[in-house]
């Protein structure tokens, strides 16, 4: 863990000061004018924070709303959100109990204290908090204040397909993209959301790049990243964030739910009623044969339809004929979710399974 060097916060607010930092793609719906600073308060997950770089770690780069990476100079003032944090590629953190120093945990502006991280990773950007963030009412600022509302009841559910994988980095947000593409090109309005994990544009980006012609995340619902969220939360995020894609008018609905099938609140998510009647389909991304038959075999336990995998393991032939014999699945590669006769297919055997 690193070694934090800088000095505790002001105790004193500072009128605007937000306004001129870099804001994070965690802060994007947020509004910045005229917010003044709280000193002293206890930050929870979701608070707003205006923070000063110190030292340069992991994360030397800030993603801005606009899609852009700004580079961190110590001493720059920044504007992100208290989240607690779960990669296991990257770093686990914790919202801390004060506004004491702590790091930079994701690129997409998440403030917390590291607890553990991966041996590739370098020591995290140490910060130091210099007040959270006022909502105009004296009581901190929250990513929630900013949330989506609910959305007008829809007449009709567009056909809906999740991706979900082994691990963080399976090939899930590859898996989405691709699909995407290939269904707008056989003639389908898409929307899509990713439901769980840490806010960070390059995903959405992605979704949008692929032809998407809605694209929201959980942090649209009010939330930094879903760790340590209760199933509640989780719950109404995915029926949030559905209801307004459906609300747009696309055909179908395609959804990243983040991290592995471990992970505690994908698990709990996907072991729901509400995930069971608001998801179609499903596609398991994993890295190899025997992991993608462990997951397959993992959800079909719960009842979870999987109509087929996919994932880093497609860039193996022999991978791919080792799954479809131990899975009994088809394989869809890149060119494969990229085809739209595919995923016309696909959207078909939905409307039968109907």
């Amino acid at each position: 863990m690193a070694t934090m060097t800088a000095a505790r916060p002001p105790s004193t607010a500072s009128s605007g000061r937000g306004t001129a930092a870099k804001r994070a793609y965690s802060a994007r719906r947020v509004r910045l004018a005229d917010l003044d600073l709280i000193a002293d308060r206890a930050p929870k997950a979701g608070d707003l924070v205006l923070a000063r770089v110190d030292r340069l770690g992991q994360h030397d780069g800030l993603q801005l709303p606009s899609g852009r990476r700004a580079d961190l100079f110590p001493g720059d003032e920044i504007v992100v959100a208290y989240g607690h944090r779960y990669a296991p590629d990257q770093f686990e953190a914790e919202v801390p109990e004060d506004l004491s120093p702590c790091h930079l945990v994701a690129a997409g502006g998440i403030a917390a204290r590291e607890l553990c991280r991966h041996a590739r990773m370098r020591s995290p950007t140490e910060i130091t908090p210099l007040g959270l963030l006022d909502n105009g009412h004296g009581r901190p600022a929250n990513l929630a204040d900013w949330a989506l509302g609910q959305a007008a009841p829809s007449t009709r559910r567009p056909h809906t397909i999740a991706v979900v994988g082994t691990c963080m980095n399976a090939g899930k947000t590859t898996t989405v993209a691709n699909l995407i593409h290939g269904l707008v090109a056989s003639g389908k309005k898409v929307g899509a959301a990713k439901i769980t994990g840490t806010a960070a544009g390059g995903d959405t980006w992605l979704m949008a790049d692929a032809g998407a012609s809605h694209v929201l995340d959980f942090t649209d619902a009010g939330f930094a990243t879903t760790y340590r969220t209760t199933l509640v939360e989780v719950q109404g995020i995915l029926a949030m964030l559905t209801g307004h894609l459906a609300a747009s008018g696309v055909d179908t609905i395609v959804l990243e739910i983040a991290d592995g099938l471990f992970q505690r609140e994908t698990k709990a998510l996907l072991g729901s009623p509400e995930f069971a009647g608001g998801v179609d389909a499903v596609l398991f991304a994993a890295g190899d044969a025997l992991a993608a038959t462990a997951g397959v075999d993992w959800l079909a336990r719960r009842g979870v339809p999987v109509h087929g995998v996919s994932g880093v393991l497609t860039s193996s032939p022999l991978a791919i004929r080792e799954a479809e014999l131990s899975t009994g699945l088809p394989v869809l590669t890149i060119d494969l979710l990229r085809d739209p006769d595919c995923a016309a297919h696909l959207h078909e055997r939905l409307e039968v399974a109907r």
